[in-house]
């Protein structure tokens, strides 16, 4: 019977509770590192947002068993330690790979980021890139300059279109191109344009007359 399994099984809760918890994990193999490179290991990973923590690999595969961290399983071979990512990936990529540079026998097997399993070199590439902080600063140095120039742009928008219709009713109210009703006529030299069409069915009525009083010239001659 095995006596310490109710310890095991805190350790696997454990272990299952800190994956679900990560953003991402990093396997290692710490194999010839003293306690002292792992409490400063410890220390440059806490600095950079992760949790570095040793387990058998038996108690993390059954932690792992049929979840959605299982194709870790295949990293876990030799001593093994995995650092718990609650900040920046490519930060504590940066901090394993710093360390890994003065500390040849800590060995990075691999981890997994956003459900799929990521190699040595794609973590390599990850610590590569600048911080999270400094990515967003230079998005944002980006994005701000056209930014500033669209606001600029707004901002005369209203003005000059305010110029462009004045200048519009301007036009139009000068009577070069107007029509009649448009705008108020002002007084002067377009009140008789606009008085002009009620004179001219004045003059057509003595036209419409005159067929009138040519019968009856030729019916008084007759009579005579």
């Amino acid at each position: 019977m095995d006596n310490p399994r109710p310890e095991k099984v805190a350790v696997v809760d454990e272990v299952r509770t800190r994956l679900e918890g990560a953003s991402a994990t990093v396997v290692t193999e710490y194999r010839g590192l003293t306690v002292a490179d792992l409490a400063a290991l410890r220390k440059s990973l806490a600095a950079a947002g992760g949790d570095y923590k040793v387990f058998k690999n038996t108690l993390v595969k059954r932690a792992i068993d049929g979840g959605p961290h299982a194709p870790l399983e295949e990293l876990l071979a030799g001593p093994t330690a995995i650092a718990f990512v609650k900040g920046d990936v490519n930060a504590v990529a940066k901090a394993l790979r710093d360390f890994s540079r003065t500390h040849s026998r800590l060995v990075v097997k691999g981890g997994m980021l956003d459900g799929a399993l990521v190699s040595p070199a794609q973590l390599g590439a990850l610590a590569d890139l600048p911080p999270r902080e400094v990515l967003l600063a230079r998005l944002a140095g980006g994005i701000q300059a056209p930014l500033a120039q669209l606001a600029s742009l707004l901002q005369a928008l209203p003005r000059g279109l305010a110029y462009g219709l004045k200048a519009l009713v301007d036009e139009r109210g000068g009577g070069a191109g107007g029509e009649p009703g448009d705008v108020p006529a002002p007084p002067g030299s377009e009140t008789p344009v606009a008085a002009a069409p009620e004179t001219e069915p004045d003059a057509e009525t003595p036209v419409a007359a005159a067929p009138e009083t040519e019968p009856a010239a030729a019916e008084d001659g007759e009579a005579g």
